[in-house]
């Protein structure tokens, strides 16, 4: 029950059960909760004194009444618990709390599970259990690979799929594998290295070399896809805004019986020379809506890095929205000159 004090103030109680949890270390956690929704926040014993306007009050009150409601029921909370909670209702503001605090984590490993911290994250791990084919397209950060691997780890085992195959196209950039030293292999590494570092997250590395060397995953340049046809795979083909055309086609008729495909890219970060389109541009064009595959489009709200990568994915949308013009809005204040600071010698 929520005591209405004055028009723009509210009291919410608290349960013994989630205070320190709720409050946080030096009220750390109500300090996020003031910052995701603008409102002033005051302890009042076990209570919350609440103020803000109406919109913020009733999202505070969801996110305070639904982790008080865990709370209770015995369910463990974390500080996290409770940041990714308010960045949910900020998102949506009739979203189930227990869909992602208490549904049942990825587990790709028994030292790694892996829950989804906003509702397109959500919408994409279910994307991936339902459709053989989903193409995550969203900017840098929003967890498109690392969900994709997360869920691929899991679903070898657990031996509904054989094997792992993770392709990247291996020229970005504008850098060619010419130009790189060392023989083939140490060419493309480099380009490959992010879907490693993903996969040493989810497992020890010894098991990762004993399943390297039996080919059951198998990391490669997506050029070394053709003329395969791949059976009782889990396929993830990341960076995709950088494969072309013809190597998007020859992707997506590669799939075989009982294997999934998860196509990951950024469409603002295409590398390929100029005139080239871009395969995953287009595949989201001519496949993205045909029953058995499902599109998800991530966007900053899903940025689960640094806080401060948000406002940079933010500054560049609305940089391209302006037409790249590097000029500021009209009445934004003028740009303050460079401050120039002296090397150490």
């Amino acid at each position: 029950m929520v005591e209405i004090t004055t028009p723009s103030l509210i009291k919410i109680p608290v349960p013994d059960e989630g205070i320190e949890t709720l409050f946080g270390s030096h009220d750390e956690n109500l300090r996020q909760l003031e910052r995701e929704f603008d409102v002033r926040i005051r302890t009042d014993g076990h209570a919350l004194l609440v103020s803000g306007d109406a919109a913020s009050l009733a999202r505070t009150e969801q996110v305070v009444d639904q982790l008080a409601g865990l709370a209770r029921e015995g369910h463990p909370l974390s500080g996290e618990d409770v940041r990714q909670a308010a960045r949910l209702v900020a998102e949506d503001a009739d979203v189930d709390l227990r869909d992602y605090l208490t549904r049942a984590p990825v587990r790709p490993s028994s030292r790694r599970q892996v829950r989804p911290k906003s509702a397109n994250q959500r919408r994409y791990l279910d994307a991936i259990e339902r459709y053989d084919v989903v193409l995550g397209v969203g900017p840098a950060g929003t967890g498109k690979t690392y969900l994709a691997m997360a869920q691929a780890v899991a679903f070898l085992t657990a031996k509904r799929v054989n094997r792992i195959i993770l392709a990247r196209p291996a020229v970005e950039a504008g850098e060619k594998l010419g130009f790189l030293p060392g023989d083939l292999q140490q060419k493309v590494n480099p380009y490959l290295r992010p879907l490693y570092d993903a996969l040493y997250d989810m497992l020890d590395a010894e098991r990762i070399n004993r399943l390297l060397e039996r080919g059951v995953i198998e990391i490669a340049p997506i050029a070394f896809m053709r003329g395969r046809t791949l059976n009782d795979a889990f396929v993830i083909l990341d960076e995709a805004q950088n494969t072309t055309s013809e190597q998007m086609k020859m992707f997506l008729t590669r799939l075989g019986f009982g294997s999934k495909a998860v196509i990951t890219g950024d469409v603002t970060q295409v590398d390929l020379p100029h005139g080239r389109v871009s395969g995953l541009v287009e595949a989201v064009r001519v496949v993205g809506s045909l029953d058995g595959i499902a599109l998800v489009r991530f966007d900053e709200r899903d940025v689960v890095r640094h806080p401060l990568v948000q406002a940079i994915v933010k500054a560049y949308d609305r940089f391209s929205k302006r037409g790249r013009d590097p000029r500021p809005p009209q009445g934004a204040p003028p740009a303050p000159d460079p401050v120039l600071v002296p090397h150490d010698h």
